[in-house]
Formats: C-alpha cells, structure tokens, sequence
C-alpha cells in the first residue's frame, strides 16, 4: 500500500524579499539568519540544535530601532520588535546591516498586512491580570 503525501498541496514558497545574519564586529559570522518576505518573518538560529521561527507581519505593534556607539562604528543595529504572538512577545534582529532601511520596511509591510486583513490593533491601556499590558486584535 502506497503512502499517501499531500503536504505539497499546503506548501507555498514565498519570495524572501530581505535577508541578513547576526552580525559578530560588522561581519556575518553567526549562525542566526534572519529574513522576510511580504507576510512572514522567518528567524532561524543554531547550528547543531536548529531553532526556526516565524512570524505573520500584521502581527508586529511596534518597531524600535537601537544602535549603540560600538553598532554604529560597525554600521549594523538591533531592531526591536513588539508582537502579538504570545511565544515570543519581543522580538529582536540583533546587529544586521542597513537598519534604519530595515525598521522602515518592516514597519511599512506590517501597517500593509493589516490593511489588507482588516486586523485593527487597539492597545488596552492598563494592566491585565498576570501584570502585562494586554492587547486586543479583532478581525472586522
């Protein structure tokens, strides 16, 4: 009896429209590779233990980006991001390259996404019962 694989019918490859790697002194010599495309945010870390995640874009609240003294001698920053996600609420793309160009188009794709999906974001200001500030996402 022949197994039956359908997976295929499922995958959609979509086109990585940015790409870098944590970068050690300017150079990309780390084994944490972090990408996009006009949906997700892939971030892939490790090297004998490989960890992937992702993230839908209309899911990011807020785009920070931080350089401090030694980042800016090197030309690369960490961008931080605040999600919806509840695995991993903040999450950061440390020393990449160009990333000031980078926080604009991620900002951009999120505002996008949300846009297209008719998700709205409305902050709840206060503080939830476990000491977070919560945030409430609805579709229209």
């Amino acid at each position: 009896m022949a197994k039956i694989d359908k997976l295929n019918d499922f995958i959609v490859e979509e086109q990585i429209i940015w790409q870098d790697k944590k970068r050690i002194l300017g150079m990309p010599i780390s084994f944490t590779k972090y990408s996009f495309s006009e949906n997700r945010l892939f971030i892939q870390k490790g090297l004998f233990r490989v960890i992937k995640d992702e993230l839908l874009m209309y899911r990011i609240l807020d785009v920070r980006l931080k350089k401090s003294f030694g980042q800016r001698i090197f030309k690369v920053g960490t961008i931080e991001l605040s999600t919806a996600d509840k695995t991993t609420p903040i999450i950061l793309l440390e020393n990449i390259k160009n990333p000031d160009r980078t926080r604009d188009a991620l900002s951009a794709i999120a505002e996008k996404e949300r846009d297209e999906k008719r998700v709205l974001g409305k902050e709840m200001f206060g503080v939830a019962n476990d000491g977070a500030i919560a945030h409430d996402f609805y579709v229209e």
